[in-house]
């Protein structure tokens, strides 16, 4: 076995955090979690999503993702409405609030990328970006399909 600290998942674990360090200053500075920053991003890109679909693009859980919705619409920055084709459907947006405070933080953290570049190299970034993609669609061997 590997030792400890050359464990996968916690190699991991300290490159998202020296990742994050670029990036929590900012998002404190607007009193946004992590969670919600990246809900508000994936709602910017696409603009109307339902919670099963928000909850997959943010690696985030459902009963979380709950919670988290709650709190951004206290905050004025998201707003549900039902689906006009299946009144079943709920469809999460930005508001115009979360789109204004979205359009004026992007430079900042579009400038936290560029010092991750500056110190990491964009050839670097790309292979990682490969890697890590590459990395995500692993699928585990079940135990009772392994071959000896």
């Amino acid at each position: 076995m590997l030792k400890y600290e050359e464990s996968l998942p916690l190699k991991l674990l300290k490159a998202r955090e020296a990742t994050m360090n670029f990036f929590r200053p900012v998002l404190l500075d607007i009193s946004l979690t992590e969670q919600q920053w990246r809900i508000i991003r994936a709602l910017a890109e696409h603009k109307e999503l339902e919670s099963k679909q928000l909850a997959d693009l943010c690696c985030i859980l459902s009963p979380s993702l709950t919670g988290i919705i709650s709190r951004l619409e206290q905050q004025g920055y998201t707003q549900r409405r039902r689906s006009n084709e299946d009144q079943r459907r709920i469809l999460i947006s930005l508001t115009e609030k979360a789109e204004t405070m979205f359009k004026r933080v992007t430079p900042l953290l579009e400038a936290r990328y560029q010092e991750i570049t500056e110190q990491y190299t964009q050839e670097n970034l790309d292979l990682l970006y490969e890697l890590l993609n590459k990395l995500t669609q692993i699928k585990p061997v079940s135990e009772g399909s392994k071959t000896e």
